[in-house]
């Protein structure tokens, strides 16, 4: 089991809302966080559409669609609160996300979100022009 392989916590963000910080000093280039079929729940679409819309909207917030899965995936740990950057400190891929630059005790981890999800903003209809910081 895997999911997330550094010392993190959650917390305000400058960013958006609540964010998910470095608790410990990370080295650019240590993987942060794995994918693990065993822990994080993966959902199809016809599952996620039957999902009231209270419970569907907040799986679109927390969770991400994988392509080469054809299903939806929900991060079981903190990791589902890492905010999206333009300037990522972080590179995500649907598997795995890596330090990019070394990262310090209490700095925001942020990542694109497009990079381990394409249409990210597109399957939530949002304008990225007007969502990205």
């Amino acid at each position: 089991m895997f999911m997330l392989r550094v010392k993190t916590k959650i917390k305000e963000s400058e960013v958006e809302g609540i964010g998910l910080f470095a608790d410990q000093f990370i080295l650019k280039g240590t993987m942060t966080w794995q994918y693990d079929s065993e822990y994080d729940p993966s959902y199809t679409q016809a599952q996620v559409d039957d999902m009231s819309h209270v419970a569907r909207e907040w799986f679109m917030v927390y969770g991400y669609f994988d392509h080469e899965q054809n299903r939806y995936v929900l991060c079981a740990d903190n990791q589902r609160h890492i905010n999206h950057s333009d300037t990522p400190c972080i590179i995500s891929t649907p598997d795995y996300d890596v330090a990019a630059k070394d990262i310090q005790i209490g700095e925001e981890m942020t990542c694109d979100y497009t990079l381990y999800e394409h249409d990210w903003f597109e399957r939530r209809g949002i304008k990225r022009n007007e969502f990205s910081k």
